[in-house]
């Protein structure tokens, strides 16, 4: 069992910066690769960045490459997702995830534990 709490979001306005953090607890933290995914009202919750369960592996969405960061301390059991220049477009309610079998993907099926979610709001 895994246990998943997101904090960090916020209003922001447009080329803005937040830092989202996934603080974990339960099974042993570095056991499991952990995703961002994110989901705008009447969209599809899709993926946004990946780390692996050392970190040394990274994965994102190409909406994101260049201005977003994933990165995980297994010492404190939390993952971030720094994120600089923000868009509107980036404006949905953001979650993190566990999934406790390789390869590092991108699909929402390949997640077994689920935060409750952070907002991001980002002003034009």
């Amino acid at each position: 069992q895994v246990q998943l709490l997101e904090s960090g979001g916020g209003l922001v306005q447009t080329g803005g910066s937040l830092r989202l953090s996934c603080a974990a607890s339960g099974r042993t933290f570095s056991s499991y690769a952990i995703g961002w995914f994110r989901q705008a009202p009447v969209k599809k919750r899709e993926f946004v960045a990946a780390v692996s369960r050392s970190g040394d592996s990274t994965y994102y969405a190409d909406s994101v490459k260049g201005r977003f960061t994933i990165s995980r301390d297994n010492a404190k059991n939390t993952v971030y997702l720094q994120m600089n220049n923000l868009k509107p477009e980036d404006t949905a309610v953001y979650y993190c995830a566990a999934d406790l079998l390789p390869p590092l993907g991108s699909s929402f099926a390949e997640y077994d534990y689920w935060g409750q979610g952070t907002q991001v709001t980002v002003s034009s």
